[in-house]
């Protein structure tokens, strides 16, 4: 028996224009990108389609562009009648994945992901916080080692466990850097610097999650029509109160991609079903097991060899 993941990326899978074919062919997306702009009170969906890409980076207009894109597209592959058994998203994907389980409408789920994105941009001032991906370290030694430099140097964490071999570390400029510099002694091959404006999944989020824990008690959430995969325990989840509370604790935790499909496979899931701009998810998930299937959809082009894969 085949079982279907549907999952959404996060931040860095933009790209001006994402979605615009959607928008110009089908009802149901247009729809969606529409209610976008009437939600937030400005034109995000010309933001999307036209730019400037600079404009777009902003994490506070990031975080809704994508989830609309991802929304949007989630209505045309809606009509293909494929259900899910679950649903997942990468660090602000899991706010898709709610939406498409019913926990929260799309409406609130666009303007708490533009708050959380003002919130997470305001938590650590500039240039005081940074991002790096490590390839090829050892997670048990990244571990230690990033313990190690916290208390010698400054406030570094693992951010995303991704995928085996590529774990994205967190937190002060000085932590972060000892991290570059030291990487080896985790096995780490390479550690790339990332363009980002704040130490994301890190303890110096903590003020950035006490803000969105009073924006999250403000919106009426339900329980899960379909499991969520929550980032922060990698396991299923359904009721609403907890879903409130990992949200919060999502964003100063670590994203646990890795051990999210692999839990997902374990539960018998064989076909993951990416909605939203870019392939990153596929990537990855490619990495943690080559045997499972992936497809990506993306473009009207994809959807459709998707459709006549199935015969819709």
């Amino acid at each position: 028996m085949k079982r279907i993941a549907f999952v959404f990326p996060g931040q860095g899978a933009q790209a001006v224009g994402m979605g615009k074919d959607f928008y110009d062919s089908h009802e149901g997306a247009a729809s969606r990108f529409r209610q976008a702009d009437e939600a937030l009170g400005f034109k995000l969906t010309e933001l999307i389609f036209q730019g400037p890409e600079q404009e777009l980076k902003k994490t506070a207009n990031t975080q809704p562009a994508l989830l609309a894109t991802s929304i949007a597209m989630l209505e045309a592959v809606k009509e293909l009648g494929v259900a899910p058994d679950f649903v997942a998203g990468h660090s602000l994907g899991e706010y898709c994945a709610l939406v498409a389980a019913g926990v929260m409408s799309f409406e609130d789920a666009v303007r708490t992901v533009r708050a959380r994105g003002e919130f997470m941009e305001q938590a650590v001032p500039d240039g005081q916080g940074g991002m790096a991906a490590v390839l090829g370290a050892d997670r048990e030694q990244l571990g230690r080692l990033c313990r190690a430099v916290t208390s010698e140097v400054g406030v570094v964490e693992m951010a995303n466990v991704n995928c085996p071999g590529q774990i994205v570390v967190s937190g002060s400029i000085e932590g972060v850097k000892a991290i570059a510099e030291r990487g080896k002694e985790a096995g780490a091959k390479r550690v790339v610097p990332l363009e980002v404006s704040g130490p994301f999944h890190s303890s110096l989020m903590k003020p950035a999650a006490d803000r969105l824990a009073g924006a999250l008690a403000e919106i009426d959430m339900k329980d899960a029509r379909i499991p969520v995969v929550a980032n922060v325990t990698a396991d299923s989840v359904l009721e609403a109160e907890l879903i409130r509370r990992l949200l919060v604790e999502q964003v100063v935790s670590p994203v646990l991609w890795e051990d999210s499909v692999t839990w997902m496979i374990e539960q018998g899931v064989d076909t993951f079903v990416e909605i939203g701009s870019g392939t990153v998810l596929a990537g990855l998930i490619k990495k943690i097991d080559k045997q499972v299937k992936v497809v990506s959809i993306n473009s009207r082009e994809s959807l459709a060899a998707f459709a006549a894969e199935l015969g819709a």
